[in-house]
Formats: C-alpha cells, sequence, structure tokens
C-alpha cells in the first residue's frame, strides 16, 4: 500500500508563505503525476497544483496562480507546495495525491492514492 505523508501546515498570518511536504512511499515515484488538492469547511474538495513526472509541467487553479508553487524531489520521493502571499481564503485541509500516470491532471479521478492532509490555517 502507497502512503503519503504531508506536512509543514500551520497556523499563518495574511501575507506570509508556507511550504507543505509530501514524502510518498511508491518505489516508482518518479513515474507518476503529483497534485495538491485543497478543502476548506463546508466546502467540496477543490483542485489546487499538479506537477508531471519529471517537473518540466506545472498546472494550477486561478486561485492560486502566481502565489503558488508545486515542485518535486525524484530523488527524495518528495513532492511540495511553496505557498506565498497567503490569504484566509486559503484555509483549508491540504491534501497531496499521486496521479495513475506520469501526465498532470487537476481532476481527482486521476489520481490513485491520497495522503491524510494538513491543515493550513491563514488568520486576518
Amino acid at each position: 500500500q502507497v502512503q503519503l505523508v504531508e506536512s509543514g501546515g500551520g497556523l499563518v498570518h495574511r501575507g506570509d508563505a508556507l511550504r507543505l511536504s509530501c514524502l510518498v512511499s511508491e518505489r516508482t515515484f518518479s513515474n507518476f503525476a503529483m497534485g495538491w488538492f485543497r478543502q476548506a469547511p463546508g466546502k467540496e474538495r477543490e483542485f489546487v497544483a499538479t506537477i508531471n513526472w519529471s517537473g518540466s509541467t506545472t498546472y494550477y487553479a486561478d486561485s492560486v496562480k502566481g502565489r503558488f508553487t508545486i515542485s518535486r524531489d525524484n530523488t527524495k520521493n518528495t513532492v511540495y507546495l511553496q505557498m506565498g502571499s497567503l490569504k484566509p481564503e486559503d484555509t483549508a485541509v491540504y491534501y497531496c495525491a499521486i496521479g495513475r500516470t506520469g501526465t498532470w491532471d487537476y481532476t481527482e479521478s486521476h489520481y490513485k492514492y491520497w495522503g491524510q492532509g494538513t491543515q493550513v490555517t491563514v488568520s486576518s
């Protein structure tokens, strides 16, 4: 069973930065795309960012474009989400997920395993 463990969440203020990490136990991690999603209280889970297997291509939700950066280190089986200029509306539980293929995708059905999530709270 593949395990994904997110870390780096916390309580920050508006305008602050935060970096999330996701360590993946998948032996062939470098073959698969990765994604970050989030779920705010009372809302459905939504796409945030995705990266292809090599890290050469990324795609972002409009709400985070220009503020968030997704990256990966295939030597460490880890994907990152660097978040900047945080806003209270970014408050959510953030989940990483590993794709079924190496191609990036923004739909949840593309992803086969998910982490337990890490809480990010942005105060005003």
